[in-house]
């Protein structure tokens, strides 16, 4: 009986094996991968530091080691097992191996990003953990949820907290316990400090060797508030950001932070030009499209608004679709306080636009409307989109309980306030294109008809770039949001040709109602209207799928070569 026992056991073993076997997607081979891989168009990122005194060179110097240090962490964030995976592949030397390794540095993973987060090497789980790991992997919701409730609030607040990893305490019982980011990530961390502290004391700036001092302590204390404080205050020609910030990767709850830096160099002429919008925020935020009880009567201090170019990207900031433009910090004690900074990646955006968005302009748009599509309300929009993210709701009242949108929406809250913030830019850059005599604002935004077209049909060409980031990503399925609700609203039109254009005579409407939508969403803490709005809207359709289909041989995105850095600091 015992043999029988064992002998079933094994059939039964094999036989859901072969299924398992069968209903997973084959794995690429090397001529797939290498597709997959082409979808990346390389690009030699070279900034001029010539002009940087010798102390902040010398800094700069520090400043990418102590970046690099965190791809180490990010790598352990995403997966338990990515160390070792990582360390295996480096020894594959065969051109299947090179091919599997390439992929993976630049996913920091053995997952596909823009292939929802589908398996590109073996003897790996066919998806990517939605706890990352951040959390064990065989933990519920409802175990986190319910053994959370039993917490005091300073411990709540910890296992909620940006950084903090939950593993299992006692696994039967389902009990769990937070980990500091400090302690997770000692040995990282504490190189990583070490070389900003090297960084602080070479450089003359004293906005950037207080932050960089900081944000080393705040990497050995796990307490960032002050540093993130410091940040907002960096007046600098090297501008860093350095630390767990994103929370994209936590797609269980949108609780825990990704380690991510970018140093980058400023860019003194255009970070003029563009302050000029920030002295209007209060007045767009006072008519945003929403009931006035929701508005917020005094912004924080007028944030600062950064535009760099990138000289490295690490960690949660470098894989797989490259960032343009970033709004931090998260901390909504910072943002109530200072605000929240925006720094955009011009030299990255400029890339984007010639590699990425030309080529999708002349495949989806109708040739009447090629000649709109430009750089400059591209990049406009981005930096609208940033600056949005600091207008709407961020402390909200739910059942009497003091709140923010980000705790009650939970995992849904990065694709709703990534739709928020592009339909409340193209909203503000509306009304400042309507107010720019009163505003002050004619030599700095272009206004008019000409305008109008350039910037809605510019941001449909865009659309299907965010689109094919995939509904994983945060940005993607917002956007899918924008798109189908626009369309049905008659704000996108496609033609018999399958070209599409923007409808000029509802697209100032359509937009003004979306965003209505998706502020009150924000406002109302409303869990179950971001869940039925991304459920119906955040989706592609048979016609849209056939649109991005067709743009296999197109870029989907950049893959930056950091040759500035290299030569600063080789690896």
């Amino acid at each position: 009986m015992k043999h029988f026992s064992i002998l079933l056991t094994v059939f039964v073993f094999m036989a859901i094996n072969a299924v398992a076997q069968t209903e997973r997607p084959s794995l690429p081979d090397q001529a797939q991968l290498e597709k997959m891989i082409a979808r990346f168009a390389p690009t030699p990122l070279k900034v001029d530091t010539s002009k940087l005194s010798p102390g902040d060179r010398a800094a700069l110097g520090k400043m990418i080691q102590a970046a690099r240090l965190l791809n180490d962490v990010f790598l352990k964030q995403l997966w338990r097992g990515n160390t070792a995976l990582y360390a295996e592949l480096q020894k594959d030397t065969s051109p299947l191996g090179k091919a599997r390794l390439h992929y993976f540095w630049m996913n920091k993973g053995p997952w596909s990003d823009i292939d929802e987060f589908g398996a590109f090497i073996p003897g790996v789980p066919p998806r990517k953990p939605e706890g990352a790991n951040f959390y064990p992997e065989d933990m519920t919701k409802a175990d986190f949820e319910k053994w959370v409730a039993t917490l005091p609030a300073a411990e709540q607040e910890q296992a909620k907290g940006f950084f903090s990893v939950l593993r299992w305490q006692d696994a039967k019982a389902k009990t769990l316990k937070a980990i500091p980011y400090s302690e997770e990530y000692k040995a990282e961390l504490t190189r990583s400090a070490a070389l900003l502290q090297d960084a602080a004391g070479l450089t003359t700036n004293e906005s950037l060797k207080k932050f960089l001092s900081l944000r080393a302590a705040a990497f050995l204390s796990n307490n960032y508030y002050e540093s993130d404080m410091a940040w907002m205050d960096l007046d600098a020609p090297l501008d860093i950001t350095i630390g767990p910030y994103e929370t994209y990767n936590d797609e269980l709850f949108g609780y825990k932070a990704g380690f991510e830096a970018y140093v980058n160099l400023r860019d003194d002429a255009e970070s003029a030009k563009l302050e000029a919008f920030a002295k209007h925020l209060q007045e767009v935020e006072t008519n945003l499209p929403i009931d006035p009880k929701y508005r917020n009567p005094k912004l924080g201090a007028a944030a600062p608004i950064r535009v760099v170019d990138e000289i490295l990207s690490t960690g949660d900031a470098a894989h797989g679709v490259q960032t343009a433009a970033y709004n931090l910090p998260n901390d909504d004690r910072v943002v109530q306080k200072k605000g929240s900074k925006r720094v955009m990646l011009k030299n990255v955006q400029e890339a984007k636009f010639e590699s990425v968005l030309i080529p999708i302009a002349k495949h989806t748009l109708a040739k009447s409307q090629l000649a709109d599509v430009k750089f400059e309300p591209f990049f406009t929009h981005i930096l609208a989109h940033e600056l949005m993210h600091g207008l709407g709701p961020h402390e909200i009242k739910v059942a009497g309980r003091s709140t923010t949108p980000r705790e009650e929406i939970k995992g849904l809250y990065g694709a709703i306030e990534e739709a928020k913030a592009d339909v409340t830019g193209l909203f503000a850059l509306q009304y400042m294109m309507d107010h720019a005599k009163e505003m002050n604002l004619s030599g700095v935004l272009a206004t008019g008809d000409q305008a109008e077209r350039q910037l809605y049909t510019t941001f449909l060409a865009s659309a299907f770039r965010s689109l094919r980031f995939g509904l994983n990503d945060a940005h993607g399925k917002g956007m899918a949001v924008q798109f189908n609700y626009l369309s049905d609203h008659g704000a996108f039109v496609q033609q018999a040709d399958g070209t599409f254009v923007v409808d000029l005579t509802k697209i100032k409407q359509a937009v003004k109602d979306l965003d209505h939508d998706l502020l009150t969403i924000e406002a109302e803490g409303n869990y179950e209207g971001a869940k039925k709005l991304l459920d119906e809207m955040g989706i592609i359709r048979p016609a849209l799928k056939k649109v991005l289909d067709g743009m296999q041989d197109i870029p989907t995105d950049v893959e930056p070569i950091f040759v500035t850095a290299n030569e600063i600091s080789p690896q």
